[in-house]
């Protein structure tokens, strides 16, 4: 059975729905920032600040490839993992890949309430948060769309909804049960 490959901007709900995805096909749940902070045992903060962002994507990439090679797994990417090397073309050949698709309305949302520190997201006005979360949804916009399949998650409010969404996925990918 193939993994299947979460991935949308930050804020989208993709660890969330991740985890409940994986419990519901009986499958082990990754998060590639927790996989490249266990292993690399420093924090994504620490390492953007150690090597910048060019250095932090190498090793992204490096521990991409080394998770994807787990099977049967449910893989939940940073939101700009598919915008770098030849990563979007590397989880289409390993996986099934799904994009999770939020407006900015939502993700803002879903950024308020959640507890990650969100260092690209910090210290902006709310004007600025939505200029700058609209700009880079139109830039990911061609990596994120050569995902397999898509589901809107603007629905996410709720708990009940999550579960909702993972039923979605369940639903238009063969062969997951």
């Amino acid at each position: 059975m193939r993994s299947i490959i979460l991935l949308g901007y930050m804020c989208v709900g993709k660890t969330t729905i991740g985890n409940q995805l994986a419990k519901r096909l009986n499958r082990t749940f990754y998060d590639l920032d927790w996989y490249i902070e266990d292993r690399m045992h420093k924090r994504i903060p620490e390492l953007f600040a150690e090597k910048g962002e060019d250095g932090f994507r190498k090793i992204e990439r490096n521990m991409l490839h080394e998770a994807a090679e787990f099977e049967d797994i449910i893989l939940s990417c940073g939101g700009g993992t598919p915008c770098f090397f030849d990563n979007m073309d590397y989880m289409n050949e390993t996986g099934v890949t799904i994009f999770l698709k939020a407006s900015p309305a939502t993700i803002i949302n879903h950024y308020k309430m959640s507890r990650t520190v969100r260092p690209l997201l910090q210290n902006k006005s709310p004007e600025e948060l939505k200029d700058f979360i609209t700009t880079q949804l139109e830039d990911r916009a061609p990596f994120y769309e050569k995902a397999r399949y898509t589901i809107n998650v603007d629905v996410l409010d709720d708990f009940d909804k999550v579960k909702m969404v993972v039923e979605d996925i369940c639903h238009i990918v063969p062969d997951l049960h």
